[in-house]
């Protein structure tokens, strides 16, 4: 069978952006911001995407398309040694990975049902869905286990119509569907007293940032982009053989970066007007944000228009984490679509029961899957691409065929993205995991 393409160039922006844009961008990146430093850590965050993000996303995208296979299928084609080990081994991660995402998709679906619901005057207690911070809720587990298998049979019924059919027209109706939720929600915040101080804080008031913040910045940009050897590298796989990589991967993190700041923006400025903590951390939109829409006026129906929007842009990353797998397992194992839906649908289920237990464990599952092996496969990428591929074919790939700009590229992905990538991490590992005091942190 011959491998599927996107119908067109808005069918393959839509699907990136939608498989970038999710619960990393409206959940993860306000309350990173809030966590480290407002201003200083957007701009590290943007410089991020723009000098790692970019290169690394064109990387995986000539990955798959060169190679025509998902992650553990590419790296072996391309040569890279042990590429086949190391290809299962991110393929085990994204399950992981998908696991816990499904279940925190679940939560957007359980606040998104309780807004709905007070529109109406019926009070729903929306964290109650959220696992405790240490032990064992019986209900929290019960209502996360029945949101988290609806989120799974929603998106195993868009896998089973395929990349066009499904995937393709699913992120045309719920990419522009969050763009206007998030914009009404942040015409509203913005009318609140207080609200602009919340604005120069996220968008102006710049400070020295911190390593921990050049470290979470780096993670965040990789994460929000969906790097990390796998979800691009499929997609990539999907791609017309003209279409400019370059181009692509720029309006792509641009849509990123946009609903990443619209998401801030909708959320921040109405945290400070209420005086709310910004630094609250995971539970910022769940169980600060709700306090928000309880004091304003017309809350719950802002409320509801938030959480939609969130829903889509989350389901949709949770479809591409999917597809990733679905991938692996028709290219690989030579399994049916269908076949391979159903094994993941019942395995990511039970794997994403030990995060719902409480936050002690779903906090470190969040930074090993979400953070740590995503941009340790974006590395893993960008050496695969730079070192590996052949050169003509790599040049024709990134760049059409234009040598001086293949070049830069090519001395980007081979030297620059690999050494930030391993320096930060190996900061990261001297300072939080063996705790050293450096002389300039």
């Amino acid at each position: 069978m011959s491998r599927p393409v996107f119908s067109s160039r808005f069918g393959t922006l839509v699907t990136m952006i939608g498989v970038a844009v999710g619960l990393g961008n409206v959940w993860r990146f306000p309350y990173m911001t809030g966590q480290f430093g407002g201003a200083s850590f957007v701009l590290v965050y943007v410089l991020m995407v723009v000098l790692l993000g970019i290169p690394a996303l064109m990387a995986e995208w000539s990955l798959g398309r060169s190679t025509g296979r998902g992650p553990v299928g590419a790296f072996e084609k391309a040569g890279l040694p042990g590429g086949r080990w190391i290809g299962w081994g991110l393929f085990a991660g994204v399950t992981a990975a998908t696991a816990y995402y499904t279940n925190a998709i679940g939560w957007v679906l359980y606040h998104a049902l309780g807004q709905l619901l007070a529109i109406v005057g019926v009070g729903l207690e929306t964290s109650a869905i959220l696992p405790p911070e240490t032990g064992f809720s019986t209900r929290s587990m019960v209502l996360q286990m029945l949101c988290t298998g609806g989120v799974i049979l929603a998106a195993a019924w868009i896998l089973k119509r395929g990349l066009r059919s499904g995937i393709e027209k699913a992120s045309s109706i719920l990419m522009p569907l969050l763009a206007i939720c998030l914009l009404i929600v942040i015409g509203r915040g913005l009318t609140l007293d207080g609200s602009w101080a919340g604005v120069e804080w996220y968008l102006l008031k710049i400070e020295r940032p911190t390593l921990g913040a050049v470290l979470a910045a780096m993670g965040q940009a990789f994460f929000s982009l969906s790097l990390g050897g796998t979800f691009m590298v499929v997609y990539g796989s999907y791609l017309q053989r003209d279409e400019d990589l370059l181009g692509n991967a720029s309006w792509t993190a641009a849509g990123d970066l946009g609903a990443g700041i619209l998401a801030g923006l909708a959320i921040l400025p109405a945290v400070f007007a209420l005086a709310l903590e910004p630094g609250s951390g995971p539970g910022l939109i769940f169980a600060t944000l709700p306090q928000v829409f309880e004091q304003i006026p017309g809350g719950p129906l802002f409320g509801s228009l938030f959480f939609i929007g969130l829903l889509g842009a989350a389901f949709l990353s949770d479809v591409g984490a999917f597809e990733v797998l679905v991938a692996g397992l028709c290219d690989e194992l030579e399994w049916t679509r269908d076949r391979a839906i159903h094994v993941l649908s019942v395995v990511v289920f039970l794997i994403a029961l030990p995060p719902m237990i409480n936050l002690q464990i779903f906090i470190p599952w969040d930074l090993t899957f979400g953070s740590g092996l995503q941009t340790l496969g974006a590395a893993v990428a960008a050496v695969t691409v730079g070192w590996c591929l052949d050169r003509r074919l790599l040049a024709q790939q990134l760049a059409g065929g234009s040598s001086r700009r293949s070049r830069l590229l090519l001395f980007w992905l081979r030297w620059v993205v690999p050494t930030l990538v391993l320096g930060l991490g190996l900061l990261w590992l001297l300072t939080d995991v063996l705790g050293l005091t450096l002389p300039w942190s």
